[in-house]
């Protein structure tokens, strides 16, 4: 098999990838009877065109980065943490249980303890499926969904029988208090005189972006980020080496299901400022896809989210400017992008592969 080189690796073959999901797209957008090109143009000016459509852009994307660094850090480890969604959701309950204890005076008083509330609980349920990979040889794929379904019905039940504002039909929790909301990107702009017209992006961006710095500075400018990217590469070999296969599952795994968690600090505290039923919608499962088209590397997660932040907010207008394109013609357009950045990668990196090969012989 020929190495490609870093760039071809890194930036070459997701925009391969990229390029035959949206053709693809466009034959099915043809099928139905409407322009590929004006079905382009609206995404594009719906995501990027204007300071409203990036502010949903960037809101979206940044849960995105937090899913996205959680399925990479444990890609590193070997380990597919594809229980995000339920570890999002049960970080959700923390961070509610904190701004609901206090009255909070401001919101960066209740923002470290809202971040440790988020970080803990989705640690926490990462925890049980971490130990029984390392002590009991159960696989992780098979215990992160069943404790995705568990989540989703223990946060129902907490949501309608224990959280639930008295009085009310609604499985939601009361509102926040006013100093526990999070400064929108139109109060942040608002501090140095720039206007900005009310979207959901709020301050936990630069905490997802901290998020991605702090992670490339683990994996590889630390020992235990090495000891990760070693047993990643072959536990046998680690374990020969000395390197815990017990230690580097559960802190790899606390970690990822503490980033996933830390979603809950954009969706529950920022936009919804109230613990809904469903704060996640998904995203845990898109960080699967974010973690495979930016190779697991932190600033390719965060251009990848960007990506996915971009079509999901292109395609809901979208299916407002175009009816003939429902929502599952969205999802399938979505699909097709995870599937051609994912499972079909092979389909791609082979034919690139053997391109290079045959220019290196030219040259020799």
């Amino acid at each position: 098999m020929t190495r490609l080189p870093r760039w071809a690796d890194l930036a070459l073959i997701p925009a391969l990838n990229l390029a035959l999901a949206f053709l693809v797209a466009g034959l099915v957008v043809i099928y139905i009877g409407e322009s590929p090109l004006r079905a382009l143009r609206i995404m594009i000016e719906g995501s990027l065109g204007s300071a409203y459509a990036w502010g949903f852009t960037l809101y979206y994307a940044t849960s995105f980065i937090f899913t996205g660094l959680a399925v990479a850090i444990a890609f590193h480890a070997r380990l597919f943490n594809i229980g995000g969604e339920g570890q999002a959701l049960v970080a959700g309950v923390g961070v509610a249980l904190v701004c609901l204890s206090v009255d909070w005076a401001h919101w960066a008083l209740a923002l470290p303890v809202a971040i440790l509330g988020a970080a803990v609980f989705g640690a926490a349920w990462a925890a049980i499926p971490a130990w029984l990979q390392a002590t009991r040889g159960s696989h992780v794929v098979i215990t992160t969904i069943m404790f995705n379904f568990i989540a989703s019905a223990l946060t129902v039940y907490l949501l309608v029988n224990v959280m639930r504002v008295p009085g009310s039909m609604a499985p939601e929790t009361a509102s926040f208090p006013p100093g526990a909301a999070l400064p929108t990107g139109r109060e942040m702009l608002g501090w140095v005189g720039i206007a900005f017209p009310r979207a959901p992006v709020n301050i936990s961006l630069f905490l997802a972006l901290i998020c991605a710095a702090g992670l490339w500075v683990l994996l590889w400018r630390t020992r235990l980020g090495y000891e990760i990217r070693a047993f990643g590469q072959s536990d046998t070999a680690a374990r020969y080496a000395g390197i815990p296969a017990v230690r580097i599952i559960m802190i790899v795994m606390l970690i990822s299901g503490g980033l996933a968690g830390l979603m809950a600090i954009n969706t529950v505290r920022g936009e919804g400022r109230r613990r809904v039923l469903d704060p996640v919608q998904g995203a845990g499962f898109v960080g699967i896809a974010v973690a495979l088209m930016g190779r697991s590397h932190p600033v390719g997660v965060v251009l990848a989210a960007l990506l996915f932040g971009i079509l999901y907010q292109g395609g809901s207008e979208l299916e407002f400017e175009m009816p003939a394109i429902t929502r599952e013609m969205i999802l399938v357009i979505q699909a097709l992008v995870i599937l051609f950045t994912g499972a079909l990668e092979n389909m791609v990196r082979m034919p690139v592969e053997r391109l290079f090969a045959r220019l290196r012989q030219r040259r020799a």
